[in-house]
């Protein structure tokens, strides 16, 4: 039994927190202060000392306290959630995982909650934006994949809700992104297959539908229309397609007449499945034939060192957009402050010819 003349707050945090989910009052219990000195340190309430909120802090984390976000709603309208809007392709290695990482390094030390609303229904589909900004369900929201004309950027400027995009779009009203210069890739990418001697190169280009891909095609014409070179855009195939329709079509292609002698490749899971294609014409990579695929993981290299790569961070990317939305959430009005273009870092490799 309970000594009743001891106080509350002598007890330790592990007994306290083994009650069951710790509450504001747990801490209060623990540190011996009042309720509405916990909340308000836990607020950063700049009428509370530095030590005192830095103490409650400690005692928060310590004991695993999270806000009672339902309260939290009712009291300030905010969730406190951040929603990931992710689209299943084979474009990109650990896309999901890297960019998760990255948000979540973001959000670190703040109130927000990371939720992954996964959009199998279609990549553009804007029921799933109706849906999460109907019902309340986050504060901003995290999408990639974006078109030309978005349907989803347009709804949520509309709505005035705070959103960033994992790639740009063509519309007049600028809108938060993060994007990785997929024109300055695709360009030196091809600069290099030209350099090492390669008389028609080719590109496997994303989904017409998505942005990204017009950016890839510029930067890809530029650079054959620069060398005078013959090209080709493969048919039939994108990024998005599977590994072994890619494979079947590289093979059907070598078996026309003029095919490529070197290919672009926008992801890993291509480059792959070029390279098996290839293989089963017995051609060998590195002699008949090279391949620049851009790399957001270490397998390509790893297993097939002869491709030269150009990388992507994904995880920093991840970070940068997480970034951006808290900007956005946090009232940043100048939306060029909330525009970020990531500059590919093209190997020293690609400054001499092969």
């Amino acid at each position: 039994m309970a000594d009743p003349s001891k106080p509350a707050h002598h007890e330790d945090s592990g007994s306290t927190a083994k009650r069951g989910k710790p509450t504001l009052r747990t801490i209060a219990e623990i540190t011996g202060l009042a309720v509405t000195t916990v909340s308000r340190a836990l607020s950063d309430a700049p009428q509370i000392s530095l030590d005192t909120r830095k103490r409650v802090r400690e005692v928060a984390d310590e004991i695993g306290y999270s806000p009672d976000r339902a309260a939290q709603r009712l009291k300030t309208g905010r969730t406190n959630v951040i929603g990931v809007l992710l689209d299943p392709h084979e474009e990109i290695l650990g896309y999901g995982t890297s960019i998760m990482s990255g948000i979540a390094k973001a959000l670190q030390g703040t109130a927000f909650h990371l939720i992954v609303m996964p959009n199998f229904m279609n990549s553009t589909n804007v029921e799933a934006v109706n849906y999460i900004t109907r019902n309340g369900m986050a504060d901003g929201l995290i999408f990639s994949r974006t078109e030309p004309l978005d349907t989803r950027v347009r709804l949520l400027s509309d709505l005035g809700f705070p959103f960033v995009t994992h790639g740009r779009t063509e519309l007049s009203t600028p809108h938060p992104y993060v994007d990785y210069d997929n024109f300055t890739f695709s360009y030196q990418a091809t600069k290099r297959l030209i350099a090492k001697g390669r008389r028609k190169p080719a590109l496997i280009s994303g989904p017409a539908d998505f942005t990204f891909a017009g950016h890839l095609q510029h930067g890809f014409m530029t650079a054959v229309r620069e060398a005078g070179c013959a090209y080709e855009i493969l048919t039939g195939i994108d990024l998005d397609s599977p590994a072994g329709a890619i494979r079947d079509r590289i093979r059907q292609r070598y078996a026309e007449p003029g095919p490529p002698d070197s290919f672009m490749c926008g992801g890993e899971v291509c480059a792959l499945a070029t390279i098996t294609g290839m293989s089963d014409c017995g051609l060998t990579l590195g002699r008949e034939y090279d391949i620049v695929a851009k790399q957001t993981s270490h397998l390509l290299s790893a297993i097939q060192p002869q491709v030269e790569t150009i990388y992507e961070d994904l995880t920093a990317t991840g970070e940068d957009m997480g970034r951006v939305l808290l900007q956005k959430i946090g009232g940043e009005s100048d939306v060029s402050k909330l525009q970020l273009l990531l500059c590919p870092q093209i190997p020293a490799s690609f400054s001499t010819a092969g």
